[in-house]
C-alpha cells in the first residue's frame, strides 16, 4: 500500500481523494443535522362522537435550522478544501522541478557542487539520481580533458623546442626568421588555447571584492613595465570571482595596448550596476564585425589582426569571464576613434 503512495501520482491523487471525500460528509453530516424546514402542523381533528380527541402520533422535530444552516457553509468548505488540495497538489508538482532547476543553476557556477538530495515521490527521487550521474559523468569527462590537454602541451612542447634549436643551424637567415616566426606562432596559439580551456573548466566562488584597489594593482603593474595606462573613477565593492576579473581586464587591456598603445579604465558607479570602460584610441572595429571578434581564433583583416600579435582568443575568454559573474561585455566606438570595451556588472 505505502509504495502506491510513493508515486507523485499516488500522493496527488490521495490528496484530492481526501478532499473532495471530507467535503462531502460535512456536507452529509451537516444537512442530517438540520435536515430540512419541519413540515407544517395537521389538521385539527374534531372530537368523535364521546367527545374524545383522538391521540396525535409523537412527532421528532429536527434542530432548528440557524442563519448559516443553508447550503452556504458546506459548499464553502468544498470550496475551501479543493483550494487546499489544488495548492498542494501543485506544490507536490513543482517541487521536483524548482530542485532540479535550482541543482543545474549550481553545476552550472561550479562542477563540484553537491549532488542533489535523492528524496521525495518516486518519480523525484529517480530525477535526482539521473542528474547525479549525469554531474559525475560531466566532472569525469572534464577530467579527463584536462589529462589530455597536460600531455598534449607536454607532447607538443618538446618537439617545438627542439626545432627551436635546430634552426640555429640554418644559414639562410630569411628563411631561419620565417621558421622561427611560425614557431612562435604554433607556441603562442598553444598557450592560448591551454589558457582557454584551463579558463572554461575554472569554477570560482563570488567573493566581495574592492574592483578599484585591482584595477589601480593591474594599472601599476602595467606601468612599471613601461606600458602607457591610466585609471579614473570610483565604485564600491563588489561580489567578483577575483581570478576571472583579473582575466578579464588584463586581456582587455593587452588587447588596448597591443593596437593602441595606450588603455584609460574607467570605473562607473551606479545603484543598480557598476560599469568599466577599457578605452583605446586605435584603429577601432567596424560595428559588423564586433560580435564576430567574440569568437574563439576569430581575427580581423587590416591593423587588427595576427601581425599585431594574438591568436584570436583574449576577447573569447574575457567575455566569458564577464558572464561567468553575471556581467555582460559589448563592444562600442570610442567618441573621437578607437574601441571601448563596457563590462556591466549588476548590484544585485
Amino acid at each position: 500500500m505505502r509504495g502506491r503512495f510513493d508515486t507523485l501520482f499516488g500522493r496527488l491523487f490521495g490528496v484530492l481523494l481526501l478532499a473532495i471525500v471530507l467535503a462531502h460528509l460535512l456536507a452529509f453530516a451537516w444537512f442530517h443535522h438540520y435536515g430540512p424546514p419541519p413540515p407544517p402542523p395537521p389538521p385539527a381533528f374534531s372530537e368523535d362522537m364521546n367527545g374524545v380527541r383522538p391521540p396525535m402520533e409523537p412527532r421528532f422535530e429536527k434542530r432548528p435550522r440557524p442563519w448559516f444552516g443553508g447550503p452556504l457553509v458546506p459548499l464553502t468548505f468544498q470550496l475551501i478544501s479543493l483550494i487546499i488540495a489544488a495548492w498542494y497538489g501543485a506544490k507536490l508538482l513543482s517541487r521536483p522541478i524548482q530542485r532540479l532547476s535550482d541543482a543545474a543553476e549550481r553545476l552550472s557556477e561550479n562542477l563540484d557542487s553537491p549532488p542533489l538530495e535523492e528524496t521525495g515521490p518516486r518519480e523525484a527521487r529517480q530525477a535526482a539520481h539521473t542528474f547525479n550521474k549525469m554531474q559525475q559523468r560531466i566532472v569525469e569527462q572534464v577530467k579527463q580533458r584536462s589529462r589530455m590537454l597536460g600531455a598534449v602541451s607536454h607532447d607538443l612542447r618538446t618537439p617545438l623546442s627542439r626545432l627551436k634549436l635546430r634552426l640555429e643551424k640554418i644559414d639562410d637567415e630569411k628563411l631561419q626568421g620565417q621558421m622561427r616566426q611560425d614557431l612562435d606562432d604554433m607556441i603562442s596559439m598553444l598557450d592560448a588555447t591551454l589558457t582557454y580551456l584551463h579558463e572554461q573548466r575554472t569554477s570560482e566562488a563570488l567573493q566581495l571584492m574592492d574592483v578599484q584597489a585591482l584595477v589601480e594593482s593591474l594599472i601599476e603593474n602595467a606601468q612599471d613595465q613601461g606600458a602607457n595606462v591610466e585609471a579614473s573613477g570610483h565604485c564600491a565593492p563588489l561580489p567578483v570571482q577575483p581570478m576571472a576579473l583579473r582575466s578579464c581586464l588584463n586581456n582587455l587591456m593587452d588587447n588596448a595596448l597591443r593596437y593602441a598603445g595606450q588603455a584609460l579604465i574607467t570605473l562607473e558607479d551606479h545603484r543598480e550596476r557598476l560599469i568599466i570602460r577599457v578605452i583605446d584610441r586605435g584603429p577601432g572595429i567596424a560595428a559588423d564585425q564586433r560580435e564576430a571578434v567574440f569568437e574563439p581564433f576569430f581575427r580581423l583583416e587590416g591593423s587588427r589582426n595576427r601581425n599585431s600579435g594574438g591568436v584570436g582568443l583574449g576577447m573569447t575568454i574575457a567575455r566569458e569571464a564577464a558572464q561567468r559573474m553575471g556581467g555582460q561585455l559589448t563592444l562600442e566606438e570610442t567618441p573621437g576613434g578607437g574601441l571601448t570595451a563596457v563590462i556591466c556588472f549588476p548590484r544585485s
